[in-house]
């Protein structure tokens, strides 16, 4: 039986970390090659087999460094420092650009590092309000901002586990299309 998803407009994944989230949004993205995508996502970045940072890719704008083990940024999440500038330049900049040029906005992810930019806070809530699909994950710890957005009624929270991982991508393609027209 084909997993189905719901008709509310945002789709958010969540689920525990490294549970492939950013990989079921590639692989939506894949089968969907004529439809525009503007928005971010990060990666890790790793030197000699270690997690050392995150980096933060902006479709149509760019790249830079969300999130480094040696930057002395007064942003502190664990053992990272934030660049909250690259999440302004980068990831803000092509939330901007996906709300007035693309089909879909793409936001991976919406979790504590991101928040610390106050820029990103307010314009992921425009995205989320716009008419246009958002396609993104979402972090599943507690927040005020990360619960009053999974709280809203106008989101699918989608939990991504083993189970459905791999039926994921082609469920999410046929509702973007839906909700596309």
């Amino acid at each position: 039986m084909p997993l189905v998803v719901g008709d509310r407009p945002n789709l958010l994944l969540t689920g525990r970390p490294g549970c492939g989230k950013t990989t079921v949004i590639e692989r939506t993205l894949d089968l969907l090659p004529n439809v525009t995508v503007g928005g971010f996502y990060t990666r890790e970045i790793r030197q000699a087999g270690r997690r050392v940072g995150f980096a933060i890719i902006g479709l149509g704008v760019g790249e830079g460094v969300l999130a480094h083990v040696s930057s002395n940024s007064p942003c502190r999440l664990s053992r990272y420092g934030v660049n909250v500038d690259d999440m302004d330049r980068i990831g803000v900049a092509a939330l901007e650009r996906a709300l007035h040029d693309c089909d879909v906005i793409l936001a991976d992810e919406i979790g504590r590092m991101e928040m610390y930019s106050e820029n990103f806070c307010a314009r992921i809530v425009r995205c989320l309000d716009a008419a246009k699909p958002c396609l993104a994950t979402i972090q599943s710890r507690p927040g005020a901002l990360l619960n009053s957005i999974r709280a809203r009624s106008d989101v699918e929270l989608i939990e991504v586990t083993r189970a459905n991982r791999d039926a994921l991508p082609a469920a999410l393609a046929t509702a973007l299309r839906a909700r596309l027209g």
